[in-house]
């Protein structure tokens, strides 16, 4: 007589290839949810003129992927902050050329202006705040005038402070943010990554998990908070681009001091 847990193989079996199945239609869901949006904002423009914001980091291939399947052509602006990971620089050429993207826009800060305002090139050390703004907030203002909509790559689960993302909201000229990976969660992200088998980013094998500037961008402190290794040292957690008002801090240093 065959032992009792050779019968029990078979039903697991068929629940394992169920449970798969299942994972898969949920991916087929939140892509094509995505698909969707994108049509509205890329093809149609229904929120007006609409360009898509990328960091080109760890996890940027997922929404690309997305827009070129949609619209290949479609404005994709990239903020190169003259401080960036020269594997991020390398990564944008590559994931560009994988995907098909034609209309890549990498805009930067006039170089004379940057001399003026941080002329040793170490701003970063003294007001990461400033730095940000001066880098990454006034080029990709200037790079939006004419737009009336623009495509973030930003999640929930990405830091408390976003944890209440919702796939529509604006900035503070009143431009339409659209956030169509707003309810996507890590394990979405990386089943997509394996079945487009999408390029990664070089940085990810060293084990970052978000992705900015050279001189600010750390190894995760904490691995439950993919954003820790951002600024490191300092409550601040977002560069400024996604913030409307109020101050650029950690979610739950607010919490704690009880703002």
């Amino acid at each position: 007589m065959q032992p009792e847990f050779v019968h029990e193989a078979e039903p697991r079996a068929a629940n394992d290839t169920v449970a798969s199945r299942v994972a898969s239609f949920n991916l087929d869901h939140l892509e094509a949810s995505a698909k969707a949006m994108l049509a509205d904002a890329l093809q149609r423009e229904t929120f007006g003129k609409a360009a898509v914001v990328t960091s080109f980091g760890a996890e940027s291939a997922v929404l690309l992927h997305l827009v070129a399947a949609v619209k290949p052509d479609a404005p994709v602006l990239f903020i190169d902050t003259r401080m960036m990971f020269q594997e991020t620089l390398d990564y944008q050429l590559e994931l560009t050329r994988h995907l098909g993207l034609t209309n890549v826009q990498v805009i930067s800060r006039d170089s004379a202006q940057l001399r003026r305002e941080d002329v040793f090139g170490r701003l970063h050390l003294k007001d990461t705040d400033a730095c940000c703004h001066l880098r990454k907030v006034v080029p990709l203002e200037e790079a939006l005038a004419g737009y009336g909509a623009w495509v973030t790559g930003r999640k929930r689960f990405q830091s408390a402070n976003r944890a209440t993302l919702k796939p529509f909201d604006h900035d503070a000229a009143g431009r339409v943010k659209l956030n169509p990976l707003s309810f996507w969660e890590q394990a979405d992200i990386e089943a997509c990554f394996i079945r487009h088998s999408l390029p990664r980013h070089p940085l990810v094998s060293d084990g970052f998990t978000s992705i900015g500037c050279a001189p600010c961008t750390r190894l995760p402190a904490d691995k439950k908070d993919p954003r820790s290794g951002r600024w490191a040292g300092e409550e601040k957690t977002e560069c400024g681009i996604h913030i409307v008002g109020g101050q650029i801090v950690r979610a739950n240093s607010q919490t704690a001091s009880g703002a």
